[in-house]
């Protein structure tokens, strides 16, 4: 993620005695490249910080593969290393959330190959995985009733696609062997409790489960997957639990020496890591800094979760359907209001990407050591120092970018798009540097902007951002997000929000707080408002006129490339 800065190792850090006891939480967080872990107390003060890296493989393009096994190593360093020094009687409950990667497990719940190699230590396909292009578009091709919550219109990064790719390319060597099918977060809950049932949030998000209808027969048998059916989903999950219930009979005496904490504390069903952010974030007590949302229904807030990739949540009363934006899911994210999720598939990745290919990387990365500062931190104040007089942002008016370098999620659900930048020089140096990488924050930008257009033509109202994520330390990209939407941004007096939204899981299964809603209000607090600079609105908006511009010619070129 960008521009992060980590603590090290669990080093507890103890504020100043209370009068009230204490009660800690332990919200544990997989991410695509690491697994991080931390305390937290009842008032949603984070204690305590651990993170462990995993390991990812790329035996081809577009095939990403982890291993569950690692990754479940990798919980167990980081919970241990934040419980250190603690009196772990004080510890209520355990919370998960985890990227939507698909854990493939045989009958015994010992790891299987996701791979062509045979690995099966390689076991779990990955979010990002884009291996099954010709499955989910014949299963858009069947226009069946379960693609209207999700825009439309499937994408590859859900599961369905990839499970039938597993049956059609790996039939003896996994598909006929497996036994178990789990989304990540609810392997970790199985992991730490022995209950195999499944989150609400995973299966309604990613596997096309109902939480009116459950599972639709006609689906599975449509698209060739109808072993599912006839063993009544055992292997997907049939027993379905809400975010933050509690499971079973609490951690397991196997798990809790595993991870280091108490056997029999709560364990809490689990979110997707994205929707922990949301959780984290979008219940915040926001009085007294003037906010239009402060009068308004929590459905004015959009949680914008930004790490290698984002995802934007918005909550309803009512069911809403946004074309190209997932959802409306029932229950997902916070108990009794339906959700939509818009996302970006890179982001924090596409920065990378832009920033680390350029020819002055070298010397921005020499520089940016010397100085004792991250990267993105040089080029922020390195943009500040070439903009003269004039705003920031009006240093890109002549180059832009189209961001969908992984195709586009939302709202233009198409897996075809490619990323586009026009303004090029012949110059490489440092200053064309920054200024490439400004346009990339903007585009990103843009996108978010795209997708709040969508969402609100559609029925949603939309006030005000609040962003979490590793993206959201880079003050650019928060104030860029400001500008070019138009709304004030509000940021987590907590910056690891997706971690407070596991912990706030464990808290609801400790059965300490009355609802998700109570916690999230409780231990999620606001640290900084950023408003948009209006007097720069016009600039944004001409920019914003080339975006939609550069879209539309790219599919103007792809069909002058496909005639005649």
């Amino acid at each position: 993620m960008m521009g992060e800065q980590t603590r090290e190792g669990g080093g507890t850090t103890m504020p100043g005695r209370d009068q009230e006891p204490r009660s800690y939480y332990v919200g544990v967080d997989v991410g695509t490249g690491s697994v991080r872990a931390a305390l937290v107390d009842q008032r949603g003060i984070l204690l305590a910080f651990a993170d462990q890296p995993i390991n990812q493989w790329e035996p081809q393009f577009n095939h990403h593969e982890q291993s569950s096994e690692d990754i479940w190593a990798a919980c167990c360093v980081v919970t241990k290393q934040v419980v250190q020094g603690i009196d772990v009687n004080q510890i209520r409950g355990l919370g998960f959330d985890a990227t939507c990667s698909l854990v493939v497990l045989d009958k015994q719940f010992r790891p299987l190959p996701v791979n062509h190699e045979g690995d099966p230590h390689r076991n779990i396909i990955m979010w990002l995985d884009h291996r099954a292009v010709s499955q989910v578009h014949r299963i858009n091709e069947t226009k069946h009733s379960v693609l209207q919550c999700v825009g439309g219109v499937m994408s590859v990064e859900m599961q369905a696609p990839k499970l039938l790719w597993l049956k059609e390319n790996m039939r003896e060597t996994c598909w006929d062997k497996a036994g178990h099918f789990f989304d990540l977060p609810d392997f970790l809950s199985w992991k730490a409790t022995g209950v195999s049932a499944r989150s609400l949030c995973s299966l309604v998000c990613k596997w096309t489960y109902s939480a009116e209808k459950g599972w639709d027969d006609s689906f599975w048998k449509m698209i060739g997957l109808e072993d599912f059916v006839a063993d009544n989903y055992s292997k997907i999950g049939n027993q379905v639990l809400p975010p933050g219930a509690s499971l079973g009979h609490g951690l397991t005496p196997e798990a809790a020496k595993d991870l280091g904490l108490p056997a029999g504390i709560a364990v809490a069903a689990s979110l997707i890591d994205a929707h922990a952010g949301g959780l984290g974030v979008i219940g915040a007590d926001v009085r007294g800094y003037g906010l239009a949302c402060e009068g308004q229904p929590v459905t004015s807030r959009l949680a914008v979760i930004c790490g290698t990739s984002s995802c934007h949540m918005g909550i309803s009363k009512d069911p809403i359907f946004v074309p190209g934006v997932w959802g409306p899911y029932f229950s997902a994210m916070v108990p009794g209001f339906w959700l939509n999720e818009g996302g970006q598939s890179v982001t924090g990745k596409l920065i990378d990407h832009m920033v680390q290919g350029h020819a002055a990387f070298p010397e921005l990365q020499a520089k940016a050591t010397a100085r004792c500062q991250s990267v993105y931190a040089y080029l922020n104040s390195h943009l500040d120092l070439i903009k003269k007089a004039r705003p920031v942002g009006f240093l890109t008016v002549d180059l832009h970018v189209w961001p969908d370098f992984h195709g586009n999620r939302s709202p233009l659900a198409d897996l075809t798009l490619k990323g586009m930048v026009t303004g090029l020089k012949l110059s490489q140096d440092l200053d064309d540097l920054a200024i490439l990488y400004l346009a990339t924050v903007q585009a990103i930008a843009f996108g978010t902007r795209l997708i709040i257009e969508a969402m609100e033509a559609a029925g949603h109202s939309i006030s005000t951002l609040f962003l979490c994520g590793g993206l959201s330390k880079n003050p650019l990209f928060v104030q860029m997000h400001a500008d070019i939407t138009g709304m004030p941004v509000v940021l987590s007096q907590e910056v690891e929000s997706v971690l407070v939204g596991a912990a706030i899981l464990g808290a609801c299964a400790s059965g300490d707080f009355a609802s998700v809603q109570e916690a999230m209000a409780r231990m999620s607090k606001v640290g900084k408002v950023v408003l948009p600079r209006l007097e720069d609105k016009r600039y944004y908006d001409k920019k914003y006129q080339v975006f939609l511009k550069l879209v539309e010619h790219q599919k103007e070129y792809a069909a002058i490339m496909k005639g005649d």
